[in-house]
């Protein structure tokens, strides 16, 4: 894919980049329903509907990749009625909007431990990615019962099982393949709504450096505008990767995405 689309540059000037790949944090739904007297619950059925809407902007804007964390896997710890609403939100998600994304030339992926889900979500997870996998506009990519430690680990035991040879020492380079996400470029920009600024387990290789967005604004209210005005401060960055500002300006340096 193009690092940015044709619109994208109009919107935003050619010189001005435009995340190829942002992962999101989509905190604070709880805490937007109970300040309007709601349940907990509310504010997740709210949450589904932002994550729509930031989707399409995400579109427009010319973003390839959009990674959400959903639930983690410290979130089994939640209470039991709690859980059991997000496993069928989670549920009712992909029997309502996998047909949308086909449609809409959305690709869907779900990353982290399936060991917990139900057969019938895990066959749910399975007929989604595979009627989305010739899509070829934004990769969607839900974590669910995901965290970046046991992507680390998971990759390693997957690494030495397949290349016992590696017991013996391997590099990033051996890793990266079977890390979760070795379908996607790193994100570029990193968003937490909510108010907290921590990456709470998430994406903890693929952030290595990553620019870091954090805003007070609830997941529920997070909209295109806010979007835009997470965009520009990500513009405004200047993204050394080790470097100093005046290698940047040299012409032999690849262009950073």
């Amino acid at each position: 894919m193009a690092l940015f689309s044709s619109n994208a540059r109009e919107a935003a000037g050619a010189a001005l980049p435009v995340p190829r790949h942002i992962a999101i944090i989509m905190d604070g739904n709880g805490r937007w329903a109970k300040k309007r007297l709601m349940p907990r619950v509310y504010g997740h059925k709210k949450g589904v509907e932002a994550l729509r809407d930031v989707v399409r902007a995400c579109e427009e804007r010319g973003v390839d990749y959009v990674t959400v964390f959903a639930f983690s896997s410290e979130n089994w710890r939640r209470p039991a009625d709690e859980v059991s609403f997000l496993m069928g939100l989670f549920l009712q998600a992909l029997q309502t909007e996998v047909d949308k994304m086909r449609r809409n030339n959305i690709r869907l992926k779900i990353i982290g431990s399936r060991e917990r889900f139900s057969p019938e979500l895990v066959a749910l997870i399975e007929q989604a990615e595979a009627d989305t996998a010739g899509n070829d506009g934004l990769t969607l990519t839900v974590a669910a019962d995901y965290g970046g430690r046991w992507d680390i680990l998971q990759a390693t035991r997957r690494l030495l099982a397949e290349r016992p040879e590696c017991v013996a020492g391997f590099g990033e380079a051996d890793l990266q393949p079977y890390l979760a996400m070795a379908y996607a470029p790193e994100p570029d920009l990193f968003i937490r709504t909510g108010g907290e600024q921590r990456i709470s387990n998430f994406l903890i290789w693929q952030l290595a450096y990553t620019e870091l967005y954090f805003t007070d604004a609830s997941w529920p209210d997070f909209d295109g505008p806010a979007l835009s005005q997470a965009i520009e401060w990500y513009q405004g960055r200047e993204r050394r990767f080790g470097r100093i500002s005046e290698q940047l300006q040299s012409s032999d340096l690849p262009p950073q995405g």
